[in-house]
This record gives C-alpha cells, structure tokens and sequence, in this order.
C-alpha cells in the first residue's frame, strides 16, 4: 500500500454503495494521500477538469477522480430516483474503501463543494483537508438565487435582457423566477454568466461537446426537492483545515457568501482570483493549481 492507498493509475468502474461508478487514479506513484475530486452539477463529470486544471496537480499529487451516481460515466441508481446527501457520503465512503484509503484531501468544486462539507462532517476521520470551489450549500439557498437573478440581469443583452427583465417583473417567487430565466437565456448568456473570459468559455463549449457527457438533471429534480442537511449550521463541526477558493466576479455563489463561510469554519481561509468568475480552475489554471498545492503541502 502507498501513500495510504493501494490502486495504481487507470480508470475503473467498481461497485460502491451498490451502483457502478467511474474512478480514475492518476499519480498513484507520488504515494501522496489521495486528492479525491468532486464535480459539480449535480450530476456533472470531470472531463474538463481532468484536461484543463488536473494534469497540474497529478504533477505533484495522487488525484482521485470520482464522478457520481448517474453522474458521467458512472451509471444511474435503482429506483431512478436513489439520490440524497447520506447515500451520496456513503458512496464517498465507500470508494475511500476501495480505494483502501484510511484518509483522503477533498477538492469539491461547485457543488462537489457542499458534498465535500457534508463528508466532513458525517465522517471527520477520513478527511486530512478540504479544497472547496465555490462550494453550494444547498440547492435553493436565497442568496445564492438572488446572486443568479442579479447576474443573468447584468450580462443579458438585447431581446434575452429584455425577456429575463420581463421575468422579474413577474409576481413570482424568486425560485420560480430562476427556473424561467435558466429557460429564456441563450448560450451566449450563460456563458457571461459563467466566465469572464469569452475564449476559456468556447474552450469549455468545445471540450464539452468532445466528452459527449450529458447531465440527465435527475439528481438536481431530487436533492432541490429535499430539505437541506442542515450542515451549515454545524460548521463549526468541520475541524479539517479547509481553503475555500472563489472567483471575484462569480455570479453563482456570490463572494460575499464565501467569506462568511471561510470565518465560520475553525480553520478555514478564503483565496480569491481577481480575474475569474465561476470557474477559477479555467480562468486561472496556474494559480489555481499553485494555490491548492501549496495548501496541501
């Protein structure tokens, strides 16, 4: 076993918690604690991680690439509808057994980052330290759906801008806003939503389009429909030393929201890349990359 970890380099698909999910090991020969890798979504997958800021930190690290139940090419549960916050901790658990890692460093981004603070605090002994990107608490947190009203309104333009202006004028719930304006916005839009920089946006759009992954959206349609876990009132529970990274022009988690969560955690700090918004890990790979090994080490 090395490193605390007895799986060389390569991708499998193993049983965890009874459902077939894709894992890929790269860097196993650093023999470092695992860095396991937690998507976004729900239900994304790592292709563009693994290309873009990954090849950085399997430089240095072992990383451990984990998409989800239903998630990429993991495949989807049975009954279809088998998602929540426990059964997705208990995969996560299940893999570090795989894995035959008594310990792991999670890098959770988006809301790999809310599953990553939840394993934390179901399972504090696995967990030597948190990295977590913009990490969503829940799904339908009003300040982070207030973030996104205000953030398509600012980047909008022409017959979109006035459509997504027609929406909030509507006598909806903010939640009910949302859904019509994630219906209205073009590609263009979701893109200045997403990032600063209109290049890294078509290089995502590309890589996108090559993986050939889809997300279903089932695992959205379950977990927004159930009650938060209430972990964020237990941060203080979370003892691992945690960074949290955000993008300073980020309009899906504002930056605001992050700060408080880095002040609330026991040993919690905040880095923020002034030139990138959702996704620093494209905008700023180098950085991004530099940050999270120097806080591992």
């Amino acid at each position: 076993m090395v490193g605390g970890m007895n799986r060389p380099d390569g991708e499998a698909r193993p049983l965890l918690n009874g459902v077939r999910q894709w894992v890929k090991v790269a860097g196993a020969a650093h023999g470092t604690v695992p860095l396991v890798v937690l998507h976004g979504g729900p239900g994304g997958n790592h292709f563009v991680f693994e290309r873009v800021a990954g090849p950085g930190l399997e430089a240095a690290r072992t990383v451990v690439y984990h998409e989800q139940r239903g998630s990429g090419r993991s495949d989807p549960p049975e009954p279809a509808d088998a998602y929540s916050m426990p059964l997705l901790t208990a995969d996560l658990r299940s893999l570090l057994d795989w894995l035959g890692a008594e310990q792991a460093d999670l890098l959770g981004y988006s809301f790999g980052g809310g599953l990553a603070l939840e394993f934390a605090r179901a399972c504090p002994e696995r967990v030597r330290r948190l990295v977590l990107q913009a990490p969503a608490l829940h799904l339908r947190d009003p300040e982070v759906t207030a973030s996104q009203l205000a953030g398509f309104a600012e980047v909008a333009q022409g017959d979109v801008a006035a459509r997504v202006q027609a929406i909030l004028r509507e006598a909806l719930s903010p939640e009910e806003q949302l859904e019509r304006v994630w219906g209205v916005v073009d590609t263009p839009t979701v893109d200045r939503f997403l990032f600063q920089r209109a290049d890294v946006a078509a290089r995502n759009r590309a890589l996108w389009a090559e993986s050939g992954l889809t997300n279903s959206g089932a695992m959205h349609r379950v977990l927004a429909a159930q009650p938060p876990t209430g972990t964020s009132q237990h941060l203080t529970e979370i003892t691992a030393p945690t960074l949290i990274l955000a993008g300073r022009h980020d309009r899906n988690v504002p930056l605001a929201q992050l700060e408080r969560l880095a002040a609330a955690l026991p040993a919690g700090q905040l880095h923020v890349f002034g030139s990138s918004a959702h996704f620093p890990d494209l905008e700023e790979p180098d950085g991004y990359v530099q940050a999270i090994l120097a806080f591992l080490t």
